[in-house]
């Protein structure tokens, strides 16, 4: 058995965001004895929820194991802008792999929000999901020239979006940026509630949430077990490790590194003072900042990133970094209101090739995992809940191999 000890971060976030509960989720449950079933999937926020409900659908008995209530440990902390445009630009994912693979890799991602679109309408859940587009606007060292480039890439791999200049990417969306590349295909939600009606779907269909720790886990043997903080042990012919930022010792990836991130909330603003169309807003620098809509009218703007995982750190340097990103909003929309109504922060796991770490646990047959996912947090929950299904299911594709837990670091572009 492994023991996952080492792994322990229970300041996954500080601060309140404002996300809502929604849809009352599933009661945990404590086991009175041993248990045998298909799937346990170790961890409740929305990787695990992604899982749950499509693994039920399939019907596969499924138990999700959680420490903490579900939803509340990093998954409350995303800011929940649900796009296909990941960290690394086409451009420079394809000087990583060539264009052929980074544009497959964006298909993708494009598709996975659509998945995930069509999963909210299909099933109803309430979540306050909204389409949107996305405006990746000019910043830093990437101006017109480099914005066109990457437009071109996009046109080549049959990604859809349009290059504006600055003069109608002022008069369309009031951005006073040198050019911008306008997306369709996005979409915005509230994750807590995203998260308990997937748990609570998976829940009708016998799926069961077991509120307890996980102290070791080991998917080598003939079924793969998992020990509890109560003494009682779970067997399963699979077992998916979702802890979020929480990497135990045996994933083990030279690609993957925790970092900490801020964000807040403005009280309601004004009508005037949103930008039309409401569309997802992301700057193209290395150390970009983005903003989205609330369903009553905050802006959600987040960034001030750190390569530090340290939660007294982190929080410590909170009122800081909710100072620089009030000054970011000034200079971004001006004629919004600069105002606190939620701050907080929390860390989450990237990769350096901006791509998540989904698939089967080196030498742990019966083990899969999900990390990694940078600022496509959900779009890459949704994904991988795909693709480990399935492998689960006993499903391979070549493409699996583009987020291989095991592949190799390429280096910089």
């Amino acid at each position: 058995m492994l023991n996952p000890e080492e792994t322990r971060h229970a300041d996954l976030r500080s601060g309140a965001s404002p996300w809502q509960s929604g849809l009352a989720r599933p009661p945990g449950e404590a086991l009175a004895a041993d248990l045998r079933c298909d799937v346990v999937i170790v961890g409740g926020g929305i990787t695990g929820a992604m899982l749950a409900e499509h693994l039920s659908a399939r019907e596969l008995r499924v138990v999700v194991v959680d420490r903490e209530r579900p939803g509340f440990g990093s998954t409350v902390a995303s800011t929940a802008m649900l796009q296909w445009e990941i960290d690394r630009p086409l451009r420079e994912l394809t000087l990583l792999y060539g264009f052929e693979r980074a544009a497959d890799i964006y298909r993708r991602s494009f598709k996975a929000v659509e998945g995930l679109r069509e999963l909210i309408i299909r099933l109803d859940l309430p979540c306050a999901f909204f389409p949107r587009d996305t405006v990746y606007l000019a910043a830093g060292d990437v101006g017109p020239p480099e914005l066109r480039d990457e437009w071109a890439l996009r046109e080549r791999a049959g990604l859809p979006g349009t290059l504006l200049g600055h003069d109608l990417l002022l008069s369309r969306f009031g951005f006073d940026r040198a050019a911008a590349i306008v997306s369709p295909g996005s979409g915005e939600a509230d994750p807590l509630s995203l998260c308990h009606a997937l748990l609570a779907k998976a829940a009708q269909r016998g799926a069961q949430l077991i509120r307890d720790e996980a102290t070791a886990f080991d998917g080598t043997g003939g079924s793969a077990m998992v020990e509890l903080a109560s003494g009682h042990v779970i067997a399963a012919d699979h077992l998916v490790l979702a802890t979020g930022y929480v990497m135990p010792d045996c994933v083990r990836s030279d690609l993957h590194r925790v970092a900490s991130s801020w964000a807040l909330a403005t009280l309601p603003q004004p009508p005037q003072a949103l930008w039309p169309g409401r569309a997802l807003v992301w700057e193209a620098s290395e150390d970009y900042v983005y903003c989205r809509t609330t369903s009553d009218g905050r802006i959600v703007i987040g960034g001030e990133d750190e390569d530090n995982d340290d939660p007294d750190l982190r929080e410590r340097l909170g009122p800081e970094k909710t100072q620089a990103l009030l000054g970011k909003l000034s200079a971004l929309l001006p004629g919004a209101q600069a105002t606190v109504g939620h701050a907080w922060s929390g860390a989450f796991g990237q990769t350096g090739d901006g791509l998540p770490l989904i698939g089967r646990v080196p030498g742990q047959p019966r083990m899969l995992a999900a990390y990694g996912y940078g600022g496509n947090g959900i779009t890459f929950s949704y994904l991988a809940s795909r693709l480990i299904g399935a492998l689960i299911g006993g499903t391979e594709a070549p493409w699996f191999s583009h987020f291989a837990i095991d592949r190799p670091n390429p280096g910089p572009p």
